[in-house]
């Protein structure tokens, strides 16, 4: 764990604002993206 920038293992809720947001208007302009939810590793 020490070896994990953010220091904690990624939740549920981690990867749901992620998907929430490419969901929403906010994201219009993204497209074709591959987004990496890694904690930093």
């Amino acid at each position: 764990m020490a070896a994990t920038p953010l220091g904690r293992f990624g939740l549920p809720e981690d990867v749901a604002q992620v998907a929430l947001f490419l969901a929403s208007e906010e994201s219009a302009y993204v497209t074709g993206e591959r987004v990496l939810i890694a904690g930093g590793v």
